[in-house]
């Protein structure tokens, strides 16, 4: 009885938090098949060539993430759309401190940011 007791607290604690919310919106009405792989999905700070915007990733994890863990996941939600490559994130630090004790043990845990790219193919 206790082993099951210590194993539903300890599926609680490792399910109950997530550094990553990640999602898309597809912007659209085309389709555009899923690429098999994120390497195939390509970011480019500056588009050089004709393109079309179809859809937005968007990632919300802890602010103290670097952009190169966040990459990986804005490509895998372009991966899905179908599109070619992301360009143009944009970030903003959102949330409040927690009025809570813990809160110097955790550092900013509590406070958010959300990263977003348009996922965009070429023409």
């Amino acid at each position: 009885m206790r082993k099951i007791f210590l194993m539903f607290i300890l599926a609680g604690i490792l399910t109950g938090c997530s550094i990553y919310q990640i999602d898309f919106r597809n912007t659209s009405q085309n389709y555009y098949p899923p690429k098999t792989n994120i390497d195939q999905v390509q970011y480019m700070e500056k588009v050089d060539r004709p393109f079309e915007v179809i859809g937005v990733a968007t990632v919300t994890t802890e602010r103290r993430q670097l952009l190169k863990d966040i990459l990986p996941k804005l490509k895998q939600e372009a991966a899905i759309l179908g599109g070619d490559a992301i360009s143009d994130i944009q970030t903003n630090a959102t949330g409040i401190w927690k009025k809570i004790k813990p809160q110097k043990l955790f550092g900013n845990a509590y406070i958010r940011a959300t990263y977003s790219a348009k996922v965009i193919v070429f023409k």
